[in-house]
């Protein structure tokens, strides 16, 4: 573990140009859990949430996902007071369209004149002009999308946004999304051993859209001690995680992990992930077991 601990940078994952035109390091970093339990107020340590994300920009990373939710408003701006005025490179996303009403209670509100807000919101607590990549939390099932979407490209029109994504959408629902607003990422739950979205990770890989899964780290059966991925783990001098993003890494380029943590230690295994190299035949097998 040593080894890949000193040598943990995000430079290690490769790049994708997202949108066309920033450049960043697959390997990112999700911001939900520097807040309070249940994704609720204030982390219980603030400055060390601070020093995270500092220590993940030195770490290589320059792709930081965040939303207005997460807090709400707490991980926006923890990242604006850690970060601003940011590195030369530094990509930050955000999302809005979920609302909270307590720790782990999330409810879609699609209203433009909501959605725009919370863009105005987050334009301030982020300290920033424009945001890099503005995502639709969820469609909100009593709102068209074209209207959800129809603020949105105003906002882009005038600068406030530069590009747009979407979560946990399928591929007919992208279709709709496109036909109002270029698509450039999509965010869906995905990992080794939650495969269900399948469908979307060949559509963006078609359609050179990133896609970007959270909760990247593989559950269940898979990650018990005596499993594939344990083995595996093993054999590589690595963690079950680690191995679990390299997966990501490795099942297409145009996937994005963002791997989020409170804490220093797991952020500097999470970003030596990117140093975990298999053979195709490793892969298989460890693909096969979790069928």
């Amino acid at each position: 573990m040593a080894t890949q601990k000193a040598a943990a940078n995000a430079k290690a994952s490769g790049t994708f140009q997202l949108g066309g035109d920033l450049p960043i390091h697959r390997l990112g970093f999700g911001a939900m859990r520097i807040t309070g339990k249940g994704i609720w107020g204030e982390p219980q340590d603030p400055e060390n949430a601070k020093k995270v994300l500092r220590r993940a920009v030195e770490l290589g990373v320059n792709f930081i996902d965040t939303a207005d939710s997460y807090g709400p408003e707490v991980s926006e701006r923890l990242i604006g007071e850690a970060l601003a005025p940011y590195a030369k490179g530094v990509v930050i996303a955000t999302k809005a369209g979920l609302t909270r009403q307590g720790p782990d209670r999330w409810l879609p509100v699609g209203r433009p004149e909501y959605l725009q807000q919370e863009v105005e919101m987050s334009l301030r607590r982020l300290k920033v002009e424009r945001i890099d990549l503005w995502q639709l939390h969820r469609i909100d099932p009593k709102v068209p999308v074209e209207e959800s979407l129809g603020v949105i490209k105003q906002l882009q029109e005038q600068g406030k946004i530069r590009h747009v994504g979407l979560s946990e959408v399928k591929p007919h629902e992208i279709d709709q999304a496109r036909k109002v607003i270029e698509i450039i990422s999509v965010q869906n739950l995905y990992n080794l051993s939650d495969r269900k979205h399948e469908d979307v990770v060949n559509y963006c890989e078609k359609n050179d859209i990133a896609f970007i899964p959270w909760f990247p780290v593989a559950a269940g059966k898979l990650t018990q001690p005596g499993g594939a991925l344990a083995a595996a783990a093993k054999r590589h001098n690595a963690t079950v995680s680690q191995l679990s993003i390299a997966w990501l890494l490795h099942r297409s380029p145009v996937i994005l992990p963002i791997p989020g943590t409170s804490s220093l230690e797991h952020l500097e295994e999470n970003i030596g992930a990117g140093n975990v190299k298999l053979s195709a035949e490793e892969w298989k097998e460890i693909e096969d077991a979790a069928k």
